[in-house]
């Protein structure tokens, strides 16, 4: 059975739990909080017990879940099971273990699939079938633009807020698709607000301005590969007076960053608790892994760093060229691998 994401969200406390479910999808805001859902209806019925199973962890394998499906409980009749599968491709082996369950679901377990990666392609799995016939698929794709005020309304509904065409749309325009950005402005509002229908007015005064173009989000979305933001994003940076050599210790941070999990990725390492040790929450890893899958090979990220240090000296006027056009090739570069020849000669990786 397939679901909105937002319909377990909300998921009823009291309705009987699926023997197994799958949240998939880019947009990771609509991903988590599914998979909140989920884990709150199983908190209310009881359900105490966890165990979490990171599929790209160095020492998972599949048998050691396998087992697990079939070990007793032990503090609860029940238990969440949560395997999580960034890739969304559980392989040979996982897809027959993950086919198994579903044909004799473990009368214990309640089993949550959770997955970055995902496409149409990967419905076409016996997998994916086993888990769409026996419990709830929800998928969340990209929130389209022409989408996002609908689900802006929405989710100021569910924070007991009312607003105005106008202003629904002035939020959308500032948040440029970044849902968890909408997301922490529309808690804001919910406090602020003070019971007033947000008219155009009201969401002007209560909106930060800085909300649209800051250094955050530019670079976000120069990891998840969407060129179109981020020329969006530098042009307004530009028109609000930022400066080249304001903006690139943040972006050297996130390239530096970005270099270290290319190397790790590259040894066979654990990504995954990396991204732990460093503090980067879910949110937050998905950007990271997109851009690991665009530049596989840790060289091009240092040359991407060695053209972030020519921007730094362009824009502190020790290099001649124009720093901002030197910023944007060097972050249209980040987006999409093909763009790296917009960069200086330098390297055979260019």
């Amino acid at each position: 059975m397939e679901l909105r994401p937002e319909q377990l969200a909300e998921l009823a406390s009291d309705k009987a739990l699926a023997p197994v479910y799958l949240v998939a999808g880019p947009e990771r805001l609509r991903v988590l909080e599914a998979a909140d859902g989920v884990r709150a209806a199983a908190r209310h019925q009881g359900i105490s017990e966890r165990e979490v199973y990171e599929a790209d962890a160095r020492d998972f394998s599949w048998d050691q879940l396998a087992a697990g499906f079939n070990a007793p409980s032990l503090f609860s009749p029940r238990r969440l099971v949560e395997l999580r599968l960034p890739s969304g491709k559980p392989g040979k082996d996982g897809s027959e273990i993950l086919r198994q369950f579903c044909e004799q679901p473990a009368a214990d377990v309640v089993l949550l699939i959770t997955a970055d990666d995902w496409s149409r392609a990967h419905q076409q799995g016996k997998w994916f079938e086993a888990v769409n016939r026996l419990g709830v698929v929800a998928v969340a794709w990209a929130i389209k633009p022409h989408e996002l005020p609908e689900w802006i309304e929405r989710r100021l509904r569910r924070h007991g807020l009312r607003a105005e065409r106008e202003a629904v749309m002035l939020l959308a325009e500032r948040v440029e698709g970044n849902l968890l950005a909408a997301a922490q402005e529309i808690d804001k509002l919910a406090l602020l607000a003070d019971g007033r229908t947000l008219d155009l007015a009201t969401m002007q005064q209560l909106v930060a301005e800085s909300a649209r173009y800051d250094v955050f989000r530019l670079l976000e979305a120069s990891l998840s590969g969407q060129p179109d933001a981020v020329l969006r994003m530098l042009a307004g940076l530009r028109a609000e007076g930022e400066q080249v050599a304001g903006l690139l210790p943040m972006v050297i941070r996130e390239l530096l960053a970005a270099a270290a999990f290319s190397r790790i990725s590259a040894d066979g390492g654990n990504l995954a608790a990396e991204f732990k040790a460093r503090g980067v929450w879910e949110a937050r890893q998905a950007p990271y892994r997109r851009a690991l899958d665009r530049h596989p090979d840790p060289r091009r990220w240092e040359r991407l760093l060695a053209e972030a240090s020519r921007v730094d000296r362009m824009a502190k006027g020790r290099l001649d060229g124009d720093p901002w056009l030197a910023l944007e090739r060097l972050l249209l570069a980040v987006c999409a691998a093909p763009a790296v020849r917009l960069l200086a000669r330098s390297s055979p990786l260019a």
